[in-house]
């Protein structure tokens, strides 16, 4: 499958043997990984990965992409759909990012392209959710169009959709892609979950 790529980034669909090689943390030759890389969100997305290998088969695309800096191919964390598209063409999707690439718009502008991706696939919704607490990945995934659809007493839900009544505009058309979100981006994007690096989690 075929790189992703943004204005400032390369969302790379890692195959089951760089998922081993992140889950024990150690680079391959040609691998070039940014300080803090895998990070425990990054191992935790690589696991899922070679568990949906062993148990139904490859799940790319819908499976899990490394976030790599087109201008030196340095990895700097990871972005994923959490499994295939259910009954309803829906996804859930999660991110992380390592500190010293925080603040630069990039959860953001991978995250869109991932949600332009899954519309180009045929998803019809993508969902995503962040503690109460955590307003930098509340603010990635506004900034990216997802919308706060409910929310509970721990937990902020976001969604995207491409269909029905609540149909949302493309993410592709939004004209602050490549602006950074500034101080939005200072804390890790995403709840604790199974991803304490800062994956953003649906269930």
């Amino acid at each position: 499958m075929d790189d992703v790529m943004t204005a400032r980034l390369v969302l790379h669909p890692i195959s089951p043997a760089e998922a081993e090689r992140v889950v024990a943390g150690r680079p391959g030759d040609g691998d070039r990984w940014a300080p803090g890389y895998p990070a425990e969100g990054d191992v935790s997305g690589a696991g899922r990965l070679l568990r949906a290998c062993a148990e139904t088969g490859d799940p790319r695309p819908f499976g899990t992409y490394e976030i790599r800096l087109r201008e030196d191919g340095c990895a700097v964390g990871g972005v994923d759909f959490l499994g295939p598209p259910d009954e309803d063409g829906g996804v859930a999707i999660g991110y992380s990012l390592v500190p010293s690439a925080r603040g630069r718009g990039y959860a953001s502008e991978a995250l869109r392209a991932l949600l332009r991706l899954a519309r180009e696939l045929g998803v019809s919704r993508v969902r995503g959710d962040a503690d109460h607490g955590n307003t930098a990945s509340q603010r990635v995934m506004a900034a990216a169009g997802m919308r706060l659809v409910a929310e509970d007493e721990r937990v902020k839900y976001y969604e995207i959709s491409w269909d029905g009544p609540d149909r949302q505009e493309d993410p592709s058309k939004d004209p602050s892609e490549d602006r950074p979100e500034g101080p939005s981006e200072s804390l890790p994007e995403g709840p604790s979950e199974d991803r304490p690096e800062g994956r953003a989690l649906s269930r």
